[in-house]
């Protein structure tokens, strides 16, 4: 009785300034460790636009590109005989465009003297509009020409990186064929989940990465392979490589747990400890930790066995 007597008195005085809580349960979230992979809201492929070599490649593999940009330049070199001939077929439009004004001029002069007829200047005049239109003619089979001429740049469709080039300099390029294509639009993860917690599994939950917290942004319906796909949005994302593995742990369940401050356990010879008000003072109670877990109040250490709710703990 002594001896039982000097142990609470020894706890009494190293609870001196702890604070007293009434241990009750409360629920925290069960989570999975898994992989998931960073994808790009879409890939899409910069395409030729015109048959030819490619004879300019401005990006590799990883470069970082604006929507936009020039990244690779195809030529054809049959474009330049048909700007040559445009151009040629202009200068000849122009000359009889220039003999045909010429000719209504003289034409309305003789009919002003009388030595002409009004049916001959009608001529001249539909001479004149055929020249003209001739001449129309050639300058926009000459702009199509240029256009042609100008799709042969490889434009980026959007802001982003370079995942592949499929293609090498000297190469011949079909219309409608990529040269490069592009990730863009931000990264994300990627999960593929276990069928059996996809129930547990909300929009807005948040899940735990390594490089912070994420939420569940969509989950998909469609079950393969007994998995189910969510997208998780996670800030600050590296999209350095598509593709990683990245871990995070995600909440499938909930449970209630006995929960104490981590302050509250003590480890002596191997053995971990909790002080508990009784009747009869301040005593020391084997306890079984567990590990630690996220509640309203902060992080707690889940204790597996030792107390019970409603038990005072001392919290040094």
């Amino acid at each position: 009785m002594v001896r039982a007597a000097l142990v609470i008195l020894a706890a009494l005085a190293g609870t001196a300034g702890a604070g007293e809580m009434v241990l009750a349960p409360v629920t925290v979230s069960e989570e999975k460790a898994l992989f998931g992979r960073v994808e790009s809201r879409f890939v899409v492929p910069a395409r030729a636009r015109i048959g030819g070599t490619l004879t300019a490649l401005e990006v590799t593999e990883g470069s970082a590109v604006e929507a936009g940009a020039v990244i690779a330049r195809i030529t054809d070199p049959k474009l330049e005989s048909t700007l040559a001939a445009a151009e040629a077929r202009i200068g000849a439009a122009t000359s009889q465009l220039e003999n045909a004004r010429t000719e209504l001029d003289r034409v309305e002069e003789l009919l002003r003297r009388g030595a002409t007829t009004v049916q001959r200047v009608d001529q001249a005049r539909t001479t004149l509009v055929v020249a003209e239109n001739a001449v129309a003619e050639a300058e926009a089979a000459r702009a199509v020409t240029l256009q042609q001429i100008a799709e042969g740049a490889v434009l980026a469709p959007a802001a982003g990186r370079v995942l592949s080039v499929p293609l090498r300099l000297g190469e011949v390029v079909m219309p409608g064929e990529p040269v490069a294509t592009i990730a863009g639009g931000g990264v994300f993860l990627r999960l593929a989940i276990p069928e059996r917690h996809a129930g547990r599994l909300d929009v807005g939950a948040t899940v735990a990465t390594d490089g912070g917290t994420g939420t569940v942004e969509k989950v998909y319906p469609l079950i393969e392979q007994g998995r189910v796909t969510a997208d998780v949005a996670v800030d600050g994302l590296s999209d350095t490589f598509i593709g990683q593995r990245v871990l995070v742990q995600v909440p499938v369940a909930r449970r209630e747990v006995l929960a104490v401050p981590p302050a509250a356990v003590s480890s002596r010879s191997g053995l971990d400890f909790v002080q508990v008000l009784t009747a009869a003072g301040a005593a020391e109670i084997t306890v079984i930790p567990g590990p630690l877990v996220e509640t309203p109040d902060g992080p707690r250490r889940e204790i597996l066995t030792g107390l019970r709710a409603g038990d005072t703990i001392l919290v040094p």
